[in-house]
């Protein structure tokens, strides 16, 4: 199988990459810098600005799949440049990949995409499965989601099959959130945030690599929660990395005003509640490796060495 993949150096891209080295799949890589472009003989890179609308046909040359996790990255201040970047740097690589794959003959069936579980409206109580009805939730990033999901949905229209990964909180060992989340756990002043009683639905880097992975090799189409299957409070996941850490937590809970107050628009990635439920992955046949936070965080930190 040969996969091309936009997004290849982030978090989960990268975990991609090594799965794909295991399992004998060539990999295309597409990348905004000619520097990074490096050929080996199961890993070629090409050059693409989506800004510019610029691609190498070449990318598609022999691929039978497409994984897209491009976008610009929503824990840099939201400013309102970045709010446009956040945007505009989603729907534009949509759009001149479905440009490259409507003028271009190739023999691509699968199209997994990112998305994410910001669709859904922030509660305490309600538990998301894939097939609810619901209003799409009224902040910056369900509006986002929702028309990323929509440039997306375009790929159909082209004979190929598309799936849509809306993704949780991604803990990895070489950064992401869970550096963010750690550093004052680390410093003796983590504490929970807000109410600290909001859902956070969480998944492994590694479970999210490989799911990727099966909607291709299974050749799925539509939406999936790609979430563990106990997703926590964030009291209960500042407690469990405070435990690996060996820091105690004794600070009373940062306000929500507060959070407001310096995030602003962006406290909603810390304040708001998600329980995603996975169940539709999983009757396909897809076998999680990391369900529960402590075996997830302890085989993370174990790896740090």
């Amino acid at each position: 199988m040969k996969i091309l993949i936009a997004g290849a150096t982030g978090l989960i891209g990268s975990e991609i990459l090594k799965i794909c080295e295991e399992k004998n799949y060539n990999v295309h890589y597409l990348t905004t810098s000619k520097d990074k472009i490096i050929n080996t003989t199961t890993r070629k890179g090409f050059y693409w600005n989506p800004k510019t609308q610029e691609i190498d046909k070449n990318c598609i040359k022999g691929v039978n799949a497409v994984i897209n996790l491009a976008g610009a990255s929503i824990s840099k201040r939201w400013t309102e440049q970045h709010k446009n970047n956040i945007f505009y740097s989603r729907i534009n690589t949509v759009k001149l990949l479905y440009k490259l794959l409507s003028e271009n003959e190739h023999n691509i069936t699968h199209f997994s995409s990112a998305s994410a579980l910001g669709i859904y409206p922030s509660s305490l109580d309600k538990k998301y499965k894939e097939e609810d009805d619901i209003v799409i939730n009224n902040s910056f990033l369900g509006e986002v989601v929702k028309k990323w999901e929509e440039e997306v949905n375009t790929i159909e229209s082209l004979g190929i099959t598309v799936s849509k990964l809306r993704t949780g909180i991604v803990l990895s060992s070489e950064g992401g959130a869970l550096q963010q989340i750690e550093k004052p756990i680390v410093f003796y002043v983590g504490t929970p945030l807000g109410s600290g009683k909001q859902i956070q639905s969480w998944i492994h880097v590694k479970d999210m690599a490989r799911m990727y992975l099966f909607t291709i090799e299974h050749n799925l189409d539509g939406v999936f929660n790609a979430v563990a299957s106990n997703p926590i409070s964030n009291k209960t996941l500042t407690k469990a990395i405070a435990k690996q850490l060996g820091k105690p937590i004794w600070l009373p809970n940062i306000p929500s005003f507060v959070l407001k107050l310096i995030l602003g628009e962006m406290s909603a990635i810390v304040l708001e509640s998600q329980y995603l439920e996975n169940t539709k992955i999983k009757n396909q046949g897809f076998q999680f490796q990391f369900d529960w936070i402590d075996d997830a965080l302890n085989d993370i930190y174990t790896s740090r060495g």
